[in-house]
């Protein structure tokens, strides 16, 4: 397993505190906050670790409520809201430097049968070996990239996110329908832990989400004057999956306005099955230039 994951399998095990208190470090992607993904992640993890093994989550809602300092340790308070014959409810407050940064609830359920029919997987995706990943993308781009992505490109990542049909001009790229298929799975094998799959999806889940809401007006996150946060998410889990294989995450936004855009987003396996659904509400305001003097 390379550094750079098996780092962020160590920061999602948490280390417990005491009974529904855990606490939580973070990686840096090169912006000096934290990464969304891996909040949502380790919020899960703390819940997780407050349930029968066999009750696994099913769904969760959260909200995005303040940026995270990466150079600070984050604290996870669970509460045991419900234990019932099928389902379980936690809910879980991420806290740092005395303020509530995230509140995420989630819910688990005894695996059982029942009916069963899912959306199809789009036709003729093609195939992950096919498509750039991002080390190439960043090559064709870098010479018309800001200084910012220069460095951030340089930094190692844990997952390799392969975005369909993506324009190389990260700042002012041609306007298109808001709709997106970005193909992923982290860069090495995983221990065969569901849960920890899970973990990993939710942390990828937040990354080339909410910017297809910016697909229409040609702009995106590294445009001037554009201020991106996720605002909430939620994801619902269907059937088994692993992170360390492929799987296709088809995004579409419906709206935008108000300074805010949603998206909402199916994830594959490879061979069609649908294992998840994601959504999204998040910030995408465009504040006014100063005109130089």
């Amino acid at each position: 397993m390379a550094d750079v994951l098996a780092d962020l399998v160590a920061l999602l095990a948490l280390e417990k505190l005491e009974e529904n208190l855990f606490r939580g470090q973070s990686q840096d992607l090169g912006w000096g906050t934290v990464f969304g993904g891996q909040v949502l992640g380790q919020a899960l993890s703390a819940a997780v670790q407050t349930v029968p093994a066999e009750r696994q989550p099913h769904s969760l809602h959260a909200s995005f409520l303040k940026a995270g300092d990466v150079s600070r340790p984050i604290i996870y308070e669970v509460d045991r809201i419900r234990d019932g014959s099928s389902f379980t409810s936690r809910r879980v407050v991420a806290v740092q430097n005395g303020h509530a940064i995230l509140h995420l609830s989630a819910s688990f359920q005894v695996d059982e049968p029942g009916f069963s029919h899912q959306d199809a997987m789009p036709a003729g995706v093609p195939a992950p070996e096919s498509i750039p990943n991002e080390a190439e993308r960043f090559a064709a781009a870098i010479s018309k990239a800001p200084k910012a992505l220069r460095r951030w490109s340089e930094i190692a990542r844990p997952f390799d996110n392969r975005p369909i049909d993506e324009s190389d001009d990260m700042v002012s790229p041609p306007k298109k329908p808001p709709r997106r298929m970005v193909w992923l799975k982290t860069i090495g094998a995983l221990p065969d832990q569901p849960a920890l799959h899970r973990y990993l999806l939710a942390y990828a889940s937040d990354a080339w989400f909410l910017t297809t809401a910016l697909l229409p007006h040609g702009v995106t996150w590294l445009s001037p004057g554009m201020q991106v946060a996720s605002l909430d998410h939620a994801m619902w889990f269907h059937a088994p999956f692993r992170a360390d294989e492929w799987l296709l995450h088809v995004i579409d936004s419906p709206v935008a306005s108000g300074a805010r855009g949603l998206v909402r987003g199916s994830v594959f396996k490879r061979d069609g099955t649908l294992v998840a659904s994601t959504a999204q509400e998040g910030l995408i305001r465009r504040r006014p230039q100063r005109q130089g003097t």
